[in-house]
């Protein structure tokens, strides 16, 4: 296995991936991971080897800016805000991170797939709704669902797999209903895998406040990774 930080820019800003692979010569897809309101980090870190050890290039995002972090288990509004605020924005952070892993050695550049958590969730929908080149699948983990009137809308072509706790606030029953009929609009191939009795941030063994919508879901979490590798693997084989 092959780790390394990588530093790229979105104009001015300056931002650090986390790259890992398995040592080879033979071309391979790259899988973003896009992290949650905190930040990258070990979490997003952690998945990228997981990728890599699956056979792809794991490419840990970081829409921040170099040395900008937050606190996994704090509130990280003002963190995110300012790119879920401005969501033209967010997707120019967003190619700048799928540009960067298009260029790391040992990518085929057309196939490129992402997956992200909560925040990063909306990240991945967001990569799927501009219709980057060369980006064949991405995956939402309890993402935050709600599109927005500031984007242009694009053919999605990108094939798309939202996984979801059904009892998640931050992603009621209606933004499901609203997303499932803009993937549709848009031409995409697509599907939503909705976990009963499951809240935000089912994926994460730090959520653990039920009062405010956070709980970590060992099965779901388990069920919703089978799901997500399977997905890529046939969408990126």
């Amino acid at each position: 296995m092959k780790r390394a930080r990588v530093d790229y820019r979105d104009g001015d800003l300056v931002c650090e991936g986390y790259a890992a692979h398995q040592t080879g010569e033979a071309l391979r897809p790259a899988v973003l991971v896009f992290h949650a309101w905190s930040g990258q980090s070990d979490v997003e870190r952690a998945k990228a080897d997981e990728l890599a050890r699956q056979g792809y290039v794991g490419f840990a995002v970081d829409l921040y800016g170099k040395g900008v972090r937050g606190d996994l288990l704090g509130d990280n509004t003002a963190l995110m805000a300012p790119l879920v605020g401005d969501r033209r924005l967010l997707t120019r952070r967003i190619h700048a991170a799928v540009d960067a892993a298009k260029r790391l050695p040992g990518v085929d550049p057309e196939r490129v797939g992402a997956i992200g958590y909560c925040f990063g969730g909306l990240c991945a929908l967001d990569l799927a709704r501009s219709g980057a080149p060369g980006v064949r699948a991405v995956v939402s983990f309890h993402g935050i669902l709600k599109g927005s009137k500031d984007l242009d809308p694009q053919p999605i072509r990108a094939e798309v797999l939202v996984l979801h706790g059904y009892d998640d606030p931050m992603a009621p029953p209606c933004d499901v209903v609203d997303l499932c009929t803009e993937l549709t609009a848009a031409g995409a191939t697509w599907e939503l895998v909705a976990y009963g009795r499951t809240q935000h941030a089912f994926t994460f063994e730090g959520a653990q406040a039920p009062e405010k919508g956070l709980l970590y879901n060992a099965r779901a979490a388990r069920r919703a990774w089978a799901t997500a590798t399977e997905f890529l693997a046939e969408a990126l084989s």
